[in-house]
C-alpha cells in the first residue's frame, strides 16, 4: 500500500483530495500539510511514498517546498495545481523543473460531468509515481559500464548519413527538466526545428512551452497545425493531439486513436520523421514511464536516420530510453550533460 502525503491550504480541497485517495485500496493517506513549511516537516517524518503538491499558498509555497523536500529527503511529487490560472500553471511547470514528477488539475467538483474522469486519472498519477524511486544525485560526470550507461545501441550503426534536417525528441515523466537541460546548453540560433512530445495534462502543455521559452535560449513555442517549419525553433506538441510532418515543411496535428495511452505518441512522431526525412531525421528518447517511442524509433532507424537515447543514470525513470535500446533502435546511449553536444553534432554532414 503506498502511504500518501497530502499539501493543500484550503481545508475543503485537501480534505476532498484526502478522502478521494484514500478511497482506493492501494493508497493509505498518512497525512495532511496545510503549508508548505508543514509538507516538509511531514515529509521528513512521515517518509511518504508519494505527495500531492498545492503550489499556490501562503509563505513557502508548493515550489519553495518541492525545492527543499527534493534537496533533503527526496519523495515522488505530484503537482496538484488549482485551475487555469496562468500564474498557477507556470508555477506547476516550475516545480517539474524542482523535481516533481507529474502535475494535474484539482478534480473539478462533484456535480461536474468530469469528475470521475479527473478522480480517475489523479488516482491513477499517484499511484503510478508512488512506484518512482527518487534520489538526490548529481549528473554523471563520466560514462560507466552497466544498466544503459555506455552502450551503443543493438544495431550497425551507418557508416556515413547525411546532416540531420529535424531533431523529433519524445519525453514522459522527468521530461520537463531534462529538456530545459538540454535546451539550455544548445545555441539561441539553431540551424534545424525540434520538434518535442512531452506526456504532459492538458493546460500544462501552452505552460511548459512559455516557460522554456522563457528560461533557454532558442524559441519555444506550442505547435499548431499546418505551421511552417523554421530553423531554430522549438515546437512542443500540445495535449490531446499526435505531432507530425505534412511533408518536409510543416506541422501536422493528428486526432486518431491513443498509442498505447499516448495522445501525443512519441512513436507516431518518430514514425512521421521517418516517413518523410528518413536519414536526415534525428530521434533522442528522453526520461520516461513505459514504452512509448521505441516501436517509432524502430521506423526511423530502419529508414536511415539516428537515434540517441538518455543513460539511466541521469533519468527519473528509464522505461523508454530502456525499451528502445531493447528494441535495437538506439544508436547511441548519452549522460543528459552531453546530449546537447551530441545532438548539436548531427547538424554536420560530416558527423
Amino acid at each position: 500500500m503506498a502511504r500518501v502525503l497530502v499539501v493543500d491550504d484550503s481545508e475543503v480541497a485537501r480534505r476532498l483530495l484526502a478522502s478521494l485517495l484514500g478511497r482506493d485500496a492501494a493508497l493509505e493517506v498518512v497525512g495532511e500539510a496545510a503549508s508548505g513549511d508543514e509538507a516538509i516537516r511531514l515529509a521528513q517524518r512521515l517518509r511518504p511514498d508519494v505527495i500531492t503538491m498545492d503550489v499556490q499558498m501562503p509563505g513557502i509555497d508548493g515550489l519553495e517546498a518541492t525545492r527543499r523536500i527534493m534537496a533533503q529527503h527526496p519523495a515522488p511529487i505530484v503537482v496538484v495545481s488549482g485551475g487555469l490560472d496562468p500564474s498557477d500553471l507556470a508555477q506547476s511547470v516550475r516545480a517539474l523543473d524542482a523535481g516533481a514528477l507529474a502535475a494535474l488539475r484539482k478534480p473539478r467538483g462533484p456535480s461536474d460531468p468530469g469528475f470521475a474522469a479527473d478522480v480517475a486519472e489523479l488516482v491513477r498519477t499517484v499511484k503510478l509515481m508512488a512506484e518512482v524511486r527518487v534520489f538526490r544525485r548529481r549528473q554523471p560526470a563520466a560514462v560507466d559500464g552497466g544498466s544503459l550507461a555506455g552502450q551503443q545501441g543493438n544495431g550497425t550503426h551507418p557508416a556515413a548519413r547525411a546532416g540531420v534536417e529535424l531533431v523529433a525528441v519524445g519525453a514522459s515523466t522527468g521530461g520537463p527538466a531534462a529538456l530545459a537541460t538540454i535546451l539550455r546548453a544548445l545555441p539561441a540560433e539553431l540551424p534545424v526545428p525540434i520538434l518535442v512530445v512531452q506526456h504532459i495534462s492538458p493546460g500544462f502543455d501552452a505552460a511548459l512551452a512559455t516557460w522554456l521559452d522563457e528560461t533557454t535560449p532558442p524559441p519555444v513555442r506550442l505547435a499548431t497545425d499546418g505551421q511552417p517549419l523554421v530553423p531554430g525553433e522549438v515546437l512542443v506538441g500540445p495535449a490531446g493531439s499526435h505531432l507530425g510532418l505534412a511533408g518536409r515543411g510543416r506541422v501536422a496535428l493528428g486526432a486518431g486513436p491513443p498509442l498505447g495511452g499516448h495522445r501525443p505518441s512519441a512513436t507516431e512522431l518518430f514514425a512521421s520523421v521517418a516517413r518523410v526525412l528518413g536519414p536526415r531525421g534525428l530521434g533522442v528518447i528522453l526520461t520516461g514511464m513505459g514504452a512509448d517511442g521505441a516501436a517509432g524509433l524502430v521506423e526511423l532507424r530502419r529508414a536511415g536516420g539516428r537515434v540517441l537515447a538518455q543513460d539511466e543514470a541521469s533519468c527519473v525513470v528509464p522505461g523508454m530510453p530502456a525499451a528502445a535500446v531493447a528494441a535495437g533502435a538506439v544508436d547511441e546511449v548519452v549522460p543528459l550533460d552531453r546530449l546537447a553536444a551530441r545532438i548539436a553534432a548531427t547538424w554536420s554532414p560530416a558527423c
